[in-house]
């Protein structure tokens, strides 16, 4: 029951961040209609940004893609993440196989291949839904983004070709790489002191146990083997970088979300209106529900753009970050290790 009852607290939650990005008058079915104009919600500043991906900035390329394009589905990524909870003895070809039936994005699919990427951004729910929105609606920006944190820790002395991976350049564009392409080690790290001098907290971040490393360097904990995922069409090595375009690969194509999360603002006008909510979802349409609940489509104070409400600024993500967990110290998910098809590969600590 108190699984059942965080479950649908969190589902709420997404559906208030759609409430809080759509028209006023998105409470019922004819001001939906009416509204013709995109939410007036300014574009975050690159500081803003850089704040964002501090987080993910210093992730392999591959991993990046994966993170930014499943952040455009935040209901999908709490789903996955407790279902993956309540499925913790699965693993290898079994575990791939029954990821492989459900009805989530590739993106957030893949994740599954990193347990603890995963549970981080449900746990960090209202970054994921504002780092879900920044990319729907400033994708060049968001990757600049990237770019100057990266050049930030360089010049810091926290990003460097190491045995777990490998830092080239291509210009000006610096590429983050697996040092071996079977397997993937997620740097850990403070992402607020990592870059040199420190930048300002994401309200109510909680340290992920496993990603995150006190003090200013950088370490490496234990590889993720992703070969065995390659059998799955939503595996690791489906999944890239174009920096040169600023986009995600999926296949070797453009990747483009097909979430209805979140608002496109510079296609509002040219789509017809925001439709909320994808089918099946429990999300088609804020009158059959969420209206009543008090979600009245207006930011609450202190709201960032497609966020979560303060409240869960920590709140709901906090109180939920040990539920069907066993694990402080690198991931582990349900206190059955990690789930990876190939294992886990011992790192080379911390530097």
């Amino acid at each position: 029951m108190v699984t059942l009852l965080k479950q649908s607290l969190a589902l709420l939650l997404v559906a208030s961040t759609m409430l809080a990005t759509a028209p006023a008058g998105f409470a019922s079915p004819a001001n939906e209609a009416a509204a013709s104009t995109p939410v007036q919600t300014a574009q975050k500043t690159p500081q803003q940004l850089e704040q964002l991906v501090a987080p993910i900035a210093l992730y392999p390329d591959a991993l990046v893609a994966q993170v930014l394009a499943a952040a455009t589905f935040p209901d999908q990524v709490v789903e996955a993440d407790r279902w993956m909870q309540q499925h913790p003895d699965l693993k290898g070809k079994q575990l791939g196989d029954e990821v492989d039936k459900q009805p989530w994005d590739p993106s957030v699919k893949s994740l599954v291949e990193f347990p603890s990427v995963l549970a981080n951004m449900d746990k960090n729910l209202s970054w994921t839904s504002s780092l879900g929105d920044a990319y729907v609606n400033q994708e060049q920006d968001v990757m600049n983004a990237v770019q100057v944190m990266r050049d930030r820790a360089e010049k810091a002395g926290n990003l460097k070709s190491t045995s777990q991976e490998r830092v080239t350049h291509d210009g000006q564009t610096i590429v983050v790489e697996p040092a071996d392409p079977e397997i993937v080690y997620v740097p850990e790290y403070d992402p607020w002191l990592v870059y040199g001098a420190p930048i300002g907290i994401w309200p109510g971040w909680y340290p992920y146990p496993g990603l995150f490393l006190a003090g200013p360097g950088i370490g490496f904990g234990f590889g993720f083997g992703v070969g065995f995922f390659g059998g799955f069409g939503w595996g690791w090595h489906h999944w890239g970088y174009d920096w040169h375009h600023h986009d995600i690969r999926f296949d070797n194509h453009h990747y483009e979300s097909h979430s209805r999360v979140f608002v496109n603002r510079n296609n509002f006008n040219r789509a017809g209106g925001f439709h909320a909510g994808a089918p099946g979802r429990g999300f088609g349409g804020a009158s059959h529900g969420f209206a009543g609940h008090g979600f009245a489509g207006h930011n609450q104070a202190g709201m960032h753009s497609g966020a979560f409400s303060g409240f869960s600024h920590g709140g709901v993500a906090r109180s939920n970050s040990f539920g069907g967990r066993s694990s402080f110290g690198g991931g582990f998910h349900g206190g059955g290790g990690f789930h990876g098809g190939g294992g886990f590969h011992g790192g080379g600590g911390h530097r």
